[in-house]
């Protein structure tokens, strides 16, 4: 009986413009062979942009997935697995929010793995400082409002379930607790 798992095959079955969809073989510890799910995904990064009071700007938007709107930080996929997560962050803090600044205003905050059972989605944050007025570049698509709030107002919307967007909440926390102590 085998110890470990080994993928024996992987078939795309969807090719989408954000995630592709894949079916796996695996052949598992028991020896059985198992079919997975697979969604592969070429990363995204987000930001926690937070102005000079220390309110942080929030993005505001329609979510198909979802149909209703929610309040996320500012975040979106990578154009490439090769882009640098920062620059990603970078960009898409202007495109959203209409706010910039530069990498030495950026810090690393943590990494998330949005869904690990059957997603390779990885979202790396970073916290944004020095932020100077811009314009806003949104996708056709796109339809944002922005707006500041205090980490306590987030973290009230968090608990009473408000704010259920995974990265937000992970990233709003994590920020709390490394700054706010």
């Amino acid at each position: 009986m085998p110890e470990e798992f080994k993928r024996l095959d992987r078939t795309l079955k969807y090719e989408g413009s954000i995630i592709n969809f894949y079916k796996d073989t695996v052949l598992v510890p028991n020896g059985n062979i198992v079919h997975w799910d697979f969604i592969g995904h070429k990363g995204a990064a987000a930001v926690v942009p937070v102005m000079d009071d220390g309110r942080i700007l929030m993005v505001r938007q329609y979510r198909n997935a979802l149909d209703r709107y929610t309040l996320e930080i500012p975040a979106g996929g990578l154009d490439s697995k090769d882009e640098p997560f920062i620059e990603c962050s970078l960009r898409e803090l202007e495109e959203e929010t209409g706010y910039k600044t530069d990498k030495a205003n950026m810090e690393f905050l943590i990494s998330i793995r949005t869904t690990v059972a059957f997603c390779d989605e990885k979202i790396e944050v970073y916290v944004a400082k020095n932020l100077k007025p811009s314009v806003q570049h949104l996708d056709e698509d796109e339809f944002i409002n922005v707006k500041p709030y205090t980490v306590e107002e987030l973290c009230e919307k968090i608990y009473a379930g408000e704010i259920e967007d995974s990265k937000t909440i992970s990233s709003i926390m994590a920020y709390k607790n490394k700054y706010l102590k």
